[in-house]
């Protein structure tokens, strides 16, 4: 296992410390800038552009962040970093240009987002861009398969299953991925406490939570994790 130690050393901004969306939007470079200058670790996530450059976006679609319809994989690189995010000055940004921002100053928390049968080459594309970057970073999914891959290929970094659920047959599914030899769990704080995560933060696997929005959601999930992903307030600032 590789150790995910340090994901409990700083609160994890989702999506960058954008400001819901009104001046700053999520996963854009003045949202990482902002995460960079607060001091906090950065939690982002990467689609699979048309010409195999992992992008950072959220949505499958583009009405939501950029007021067009499509889907973001039938783009390139190129196209969707042309597009507008919010109307603002920040263009849909590539997992390089992000990577060439932060530089290594505050970890990376990079979850990748998955679509079973358009996924080829997604894995080895996410880990040539990071070949060499000088920082931390954790890898992440809700999608078991490309958590195999990075297993499988060997990815050099802390590998996280992102989940939620307080069902049995959903504990059944995340224990299914945990047996891959996971480092960390991202997981949704209000189905927190349950039986499989008590169980996991006794094997000493690392657990933050998603996503934190209050004060009360924030005591919360340090009763019951040992970092949260946060966003729309400031955590250092104690209510």
């Amino acid at each position: 296992m590789t150790s995910a130690a340090w994901l409990k050393e700083l609160p994890v901004a989702h999506r960058g410390y954008h400001d819901l969306n009104n001046k700053v939007w999520e996963n854009t470079l003045s949202a990482f800038s902002r995460a960079v200058e607060a001091g906090f670790a950065i939690e982002c996530d990467l689609h699979y552009a048309s010409d195999g450059v992992p992008v950072v976006f959220h949505d499958e679609d583009l009405e939501r962040l950029c007021n067009l319809k499509g889907d973001v994989r039938e783009r390139t690189s190129q196209e969707l970093g042309l597009l507008s995010i919010g109307g603002t000055g920040d263009k849909i940004p590539t997992l390089r240009q992000m990577l060439d921002l932060v530089k290594g100053r505050v970890p990376l928390v990079i979850e990748l987002k998955g679509r079973e049968a358009d996924d080829a080459g997604f894995v080895e594309a996410v880990l040539e861009v990071l070949e060499g970057y000088e920082g931390k970073v954790a890898l992440m999914s809700f999608d078991h398969w490309l958590l195999r891959e990075l297993k499988a290929l060997d990815a050099p970094y802390p590998l996280g299953l992102t989940a939620g659920g307080n069902k049995p047959d959903e504990f059944e599914a995340n224990e299914k991925a945990m047996q891959l030899g996971l480092d960390f769990i991202s997981y949704f704080f209000a189905d927190l406490p349950n039986p499989f995560i008590s169980a996991q933060r006794e094997k000493g696997i690392v657990v933050i939570t998603w996503t934190v929005r209050d004060e009360k959601a924030r005591r919360h999930s340090f009763e019951n994790a040992d970092q949260m992903t946060f966003e729309g307030f400031d955590p250092r600032v104690l209510v």
